[in-house]
């Protein structure tokens, strides 16, 4: 058993891609969802709602911007108080803005993507931590292949993954004697909007006027091991879900890939 059943679980990007799917599973196993998302997407989390309460589990929606401290933890309380406890934190939300050589990002892109990638995180572990109970917990960072290596022209994004790996080491030498595990996991290319859109296969493809979804994959299928150009959204999920689970009881401060071969391929 997973042991999920009746547990609350809060997660931030929750109104669409990744974030979606990750309410979708834990509600699959039980478990009750406090959803965060940016005000701009208050109808999408109204859907996923819907969509964890046809599972027969609850669902509390908060908007806010993780970049901002205050709104975050009104929204987390908020959830809390509705719903009666937390016992897991998934820090799921993340912007990937246009990138280009490091000295030419300018310092809005910059300072935006630590905000919400790094920062935002630190603000949402910040704001669930307080009502995590003496039995312990789990707490899920999302991070990305960019967190455990380089990628030309994502300094910024690649910063902030990195970043929020050194954080979950030392929040799981802080939290470990609370019985509070902290682990991240690292996606590949997710088939989300992050990833299939017209600015991404340009991209992925500047040789082409007009590239297609198909000219992207078959860049993205020749980066991995496996034969695919992407995961989906439920395998990153999954991963979340174990290491959230008592599957995962004595996994703490581990990185997590789930990335079809890319950060083990050599040529």
């Amino acid at each position: 058993m997973s042991g999920l059943a009746d547990k609350v679980v809060l997660v931030t990007g929750a109104g669409r891609g990744t974030g979606r799917v990750h309410c979708e599973r834990f509600a699959d196993e039980g478990a009750d969802i406090i959803m965060v998302d940016h005000v701009d997407a208050a109808d999408e989390l109204r859907d996923t709602a819907h969509r964890v309460e046809q599972r027969g589990r609850r669902a509390v929606g908060g908007t806010a911007d993780v970049a901002d401290l205050a709104a975050v933890t009104a929204a987390v309380d908020d959830g809390v108080g509705k719903l009666g406890r937390l016992d897991v934190v998934v820090a799921n939300a993340g912007i990937h803005s246009p990138g280009g050589p490091a000295w030419q990002i300018t310092p809005q892109d910059w300072q935006r993507t630590i905000d919400v990638n790094l920062t935002g995180v630190w603000h949402t572990v910040r704001a669930g931590l307080p009502h995590i109970g003496p039995d312990g917990g789990s707490v899920v960072i999302i991070s990305s292949t960019n967190g455990l290596r380089g990628t030309a022209g994502t300094a910024h994004y690649t910063a902030s993954k990195h970043a929020v790996v050194g954080l979950a080491r030392t929040l799981a030498n802080e939290l470990g004697p609370r019985s509070i595990r902290v682990n991240t996991v690292h996606p590949g290319a997710v088939a989300t909007p992050m990833v299939r859109n017209a600015a991404t296969y340009k991209r992925l493809r500047p040789d082409l006027d007009n590239p297609t979804e198909a000219d992207a994959a078959e860049v993205l299928t020749a980066r991995n091991l496996l034969p695919v150009p992407w995961v989906e959204s439920v395998d990153v999920a999954n991963a979340v879900v174990f290491l959230a689970s008592n599957h995962a009881r004595y996994i703490t401060g581990a990185q997590l890939v789930v990335d079809a071969g890319l950060t083990q391929k050599t040529t």
